[in-house]
């Protein structure tokens, strides 16, 4: 992509970084998918949204978007999510055109940019994935969560490109008799992926700044 100073990067799922006003993401080792049961709800794909924001250092040039959720399903057993996962299409990354305002820059240049193989290589990568591993009651004197009402610690295993890593995250869930909805942000390291511009110690990476946050709104229905 090509922006100014002389490159930005993101990660999926999936919204605002460098002087983040959310949480990092505790992130470790791949760790085994929560079992199923209970009641299947299938995620709605129509109101679903992962978000995305990046900057370069010092929270200069930010830069937003979306990337489509394709599919997934949450289970549910006496009023608690216990397993799910959601599908997205990074073919369909979106740079949000309000977010690109320097003269001579276009945001069809930075989607294109962040496709190719110098970040997601959607090409050879185009989807990624988040697999809940568990779901733990919120405990704000344990945890902190600037997302207002956080009601839960979400931990999954995070794919991107040919990379999968366990995070968690305070999320705002809500379960009803046929839906469920969810909302959450939080900040990731890019290069605990291995997403790198050029090559990790360059100047051209360097300029990036390391976290991204990741936004999303979902809404699931039973089957």
């Amino acid at each position: 992509m090509k922006t100014i100073i002389p490159a930005f990067a993101l990660v999926l799922l999936l919204a605002a970084c460098g002087g983040s006003t959310s949480d990092q993401a505790k992130t470790e080792e791949k760790q085994e998918a929560a079992a199923a049961t209970g009641i299947v709800y299938d995620i709605d794909t129509t109101t679903t949204q992962v978000t995305w924001q990046g900057t370069h250092k010092g929270g200069v040039a930010p830069r937003f978007g979306n990337i489509k959720v394709v599919g997934g399903s949450l289970s549910v057993e006496n009023g608690a999510i216990t397993a799910g996962d959601l599908e997205l299409n990074l073919t369909s990354l979106k740079v949000d055109p309000t977010s690109v305002t320097e003269e001579g820059k276009k945001h069809t240049d930075l989607e294109g940019h962040l496709k190719s193989a110098d970040f997601f290589n959607v090409e050879k990568h185009p989807a990624a994935k988040f697999v809940i591993t568990a779901v733990a009651p919120y405990d704000s004197t344990q945890q902190k969560s600037l997302l207002p009402g956080a009601t839960n610690l979400i931990s999954g295993n995070l794919t991107l490109k040919d990379s999968t890593l366990n995070i968690t995250f305070p999320a705002q869930l809500a379960v009803a008799e046929n839906e469920v909805t969810g909302k959450a942000r939080f900040t990731i390291d890019r290069t605990a992926w291995g997403l790198n511009y050029k090559t990790e110690g360059s100047p051209e990476n360097w300029a990036i700044s390391k976290d991204i946050e990741i936004g999303f709104d979902l809404k699931a229905v039973k089957k």
